[in-house]
Order: structure tokens, then sequence, then C-alpha cells
């Protein structure tokens, strides 16, 4: 593992590291707050999983969470979005597939999957970097995200239940199979099997897992993305049906940029904050 900047930081650390991902098969970059306490005792760690087009860098800057990480004494952890660089003839063509836009998944479907494999990255590879480099407790780990990074966050913790004990998301992809981006994406990396692409859908996956902590969602109605891609509606409908306990808040004059997401970060931060502090 490669340090490439390390600034304090409301009394704690902000990094930035690369390393050779086993899983990618290319360089990896991520970002690590170190709160304050993690000096002195192993923390809870808090995964936040970015959107389309964004970088490691991208919530760190400009989510405004690491004042209240320290407050709660949470670390957190700002992955990359997708492999870069890996030599696939395409992969920079569009901005809602390939380079930025690995929907945190394994691709299965040839030419993507020797590199596209983010799901596996995430919840394996540098889970256990994170947990071996830093002073994390293992047992109290959370994760959330925005949009596409909400889709990660809500299909990687109903998958994975047993490691991951809270979650939240600002206005994720809800049901990926049903929408534009998804099907895009789906059909590019896993394939015409539609059948498949259910084990990457929370509306889906929600059907059959029930969570043993609730879901805290925020969804803004200026969102220009929520009738087409969104659908939250139908992640409600599934929760409801299914017995999963869930918070979805609709705020009236937000949309799905930064701004949104700062407004919202102190609430999310203190769900995931209430949850891990008992564990």
């Amino acid at each position: 593992m490669e340090t490439i900047s390390e600034q304090r930081c409301f009394g704690g650390i902000q990094g930035f590291y690369q390393h050779d991902s086993r899983e990618t098969a290319t360089p990896m970059r991520f970002a690590v707050y170190q709160p304050p306490a993690a000096k002195d005792s192993s923390v809870p760690v808090l995964y936040y999983l970015a959107g389309l087009t964004c970088t490691e860098e991208t919530a760190t800057i400009k989510a405004g969470a690491q004042q209240l990480a320290a407050e709660h004494g949470l670390m957190l952890i700002m992955p990359d979005t997708s492999p870069r660089g890996a030599g696939i003839e395409g992969e920079d063509d569009d901005w809602d597939f390939g380079t930025a836009a690995g929907f945190y998944l394994d691709a299965t479907a040839s030419p993507w999957s020797k590199n596209y494999r983010m799901y596996s990255y995430v919840t394996e590879e540098l889970r256990a970097l994170i947990n071996d480099r830093f002073n994390t407790n293992p047992e109290a780990t959370g994760i959330f995200g925005h949009s596409m990074g909400g889709h990660g966050a809500l299909t990687i913790a109903l998958k994975n239940p047993e490691i991951y004990s809270s979650v939240s998301a600002f206005a994720p992809i809800c049901a990926p199979t049903q929408c534009p981006w998804g099907e895009k994406a789906f059909s590019g990396y896993l394939g015409t099997d539609r059948q498949s692409w259910s084990a990457y859908d929370a509306t889906e996956l929600v059907k059959s897992t029930q969570l043993n902590s609730p879901i805290l969602i925020d969804q803004g109605m200026e969102d220009g993305f929520l009738e087409e891609q969104l659908k939250p509606e139908l992640f409600e409908g599934a929760c409801d049906s299914a017995g999963q306990e869930l918070t979805l808040r609709r705020h009236e004059g937000y949309d799905h940029s930064y701004y949104f997401i700062q407004s919202f970060m102190a609430d999310h931060i203190a769900h995931h904050a209430a949850i891990l502090s008992r564990l």
C-alpha cells in the first residue's frame, strides 16, 4: 500500500492511498479518514460508495463528513468507483458505463469480467486491507452511498448481513433491473440473462433477505433522475411486503447533488453511529 497524502483534519487524519488490486488487476485508490479516537483504540468503520463519474475524492471533499465522523468516532472509507486504465476497448466512451461506473458488482461477461469486480473488491479485498492496516473494529462495520453507490450499499448490505450491521443511502438506484442505467450496466457487465441481474437489485434482494437494523434513505423530490432511474417507491413497497424496517424520507426542493448530501449527512452518520457503537 502506497500513501499518496495525509493531512490533519478535525483532530484526525485524512489520507489517500493506492495499492495493486488482485480483484481488478489494476492499481486502486481509496481515501480513509481516521478519527482522533483511532489513536487510542479500535473504532467502527463506515464505507461510503460514490456514484457515477465520481472518484475516491468526491465525497471526501464534498460531503462534509469528517467533522461528524470525528465527533462520533467513526473511520470513513471512500473507495474509487471502478477500475481505471484496464485497457478495455470502449471503457472510457460513456459516463454511465465503464470507467467510474463499476456498479459495485462482479462482471461475468467478456471483456469486463477480468477487471470489473468491484463487489469482491469492496467486500473482500479492500475490507481485509483496511482491517489489517488501520485501527478498526471489524465487528462494527457499516456502509452507505449515493446514487450508484447507494445501490451498491443496499445490495452489499443485503447480500452480507453478517458483515455490515448498518446501511443507508442518498438517492439510491433502488431497482436497477427496471431502469435505463441498470439495464445498460447489467447487460454489459452481466450479459443478457436478466434472471442473473436480480443478484444486484436491492428491490429483489430484500424480498428474500431482511436486515436486523433499519435502513435509512433520503431522497430529494427535485432530483432529475428520480422518476426514470431511482424508483424508491419500488424498494419501499418491497420492504413493506417483506417486513424490512425502512425510513424513506422525501425532501421537497432538494436535487441529486452534494448540496443535498451535505444537508442530511449528519443524520446518516448518527444513524450508523447509533448502531455500530453498540457492537
